[in-house]
């Protein structure tokens, strides 16, 4: 097969990166800690095409987020630790344990039925890893979501996981009423002054957004996402009027801004 080939000479490529004596120097500088903030970016820029629908730009950044999985593994072999290829078999082993509603007994099942079977596989597959390794298996329900996870996102996992065990409200509207109660106490920290504490009830307020989102069946990280994508494009409206009317953007002053600013708000509710 061609992908087979393909795949072959991006793990021969970045073998050659990292030999000590013929490879290229940052290459071989790099070690997990130093590259992972480039996997996460990777991941990110991948999510930006998406959501721009720029498909030619989405098949190179797949492109630099696939090489990150074989960075990892080729030094993950050279410390013989796993390659690649245990890497890919895992992969394997693992969707089609996670789907025996599809590879064993192919019972139909729901979106949320799948959901509910993959985090009991999961729940299965800690504790046996914890037995094998001779350890107790995390002994807290949220022990294992990952903390560099991005806040919002993080929130929601918490959240999610502890509905499972019947911690949630039976509708939205209660998350909507604990943000109403939790923005009631950032004003009353507000009028205090006191930093951290106002800090503390924003981080609250947050969380119960999140949990709002969540109950609304939307993930509040494409949701804050697309907010910024809108105020990016709203904003640049302003520029653009600013220029039209020969006004510095930095001398325009709030109404005049203001003025703009309302001007596509209307218009994107009538294009809506």
């Amino acid at each position: 097969m061609s992908f087979s080939k393909e795949f072959s000479t991006l793990v021969k490529i970045m073998a050659r990166l990292r030999d000590p004596q013929t490879g290229c120097s940052w290459d071989i500088e790099q070690d997990f800690a130093s590259i992972r903030h480039f996997t996460i970016e990777e991941a990110y820029e991948v999510a930006d095409a998406i959501e721009r629908e720029d498909f030619e730009d989405l098949c190179s950044e797949l492109g630099d987020l696939i090489l990150q999985p074989v960075f990892h593994a080729q030094m993950a072999a050279e410390k013989k630790h796993f390659d690649i290829e245990d890497v890919i078999r895992g992969i394997n082993e693992k969707l089609i344990r996670r789907h025996p509603h599809i590879f064993d007994d192919k019972n139909g099942l729901s979106s949320d039925a799948v959901l509910d079977q993959w985090e009991n596989i999961k729940k299965d597959e800690r504790e046996k890893r914890a037995l094998n390794r001779g350890t107790k298996p995390n002994e807290g329900l949220l022990d294992d979501i990952a903390n560099a996870l991005p806040a919002l996102m993080r929130a929601e996992k918490l959240a999610r996981r502890v509905a499972k065990v019947g911690f949630d409200w039976p509708d939205a509207t209660g998350a909507l009423e604990k943000c109403r109660e939790e923005l009631n106490e950032v004003e009353v920290e507000i009028a205090t002054g006191d930093k951290e504490k106002i800090q503390g009830e924003i981080g609250d307020l947050l969380f119960s957004v999140a949990n709002l989102a969540r109950k609304c069946g939307i993930s509040p990280e494409a949701a804050l996402s697309n907010a910024n994508a809108k105020f990016m494009r709203r904003f640049a409206h302003l520029e653009q009027r600013c220029v039209e009317n020969n006004v510095p953007l930095e001398d325009a002053g709030l109404e005049i801004l203001q003025g703009f600013w309302d001007e596509v708000r209307t218009r994107d509710r009538e294009t809506e």
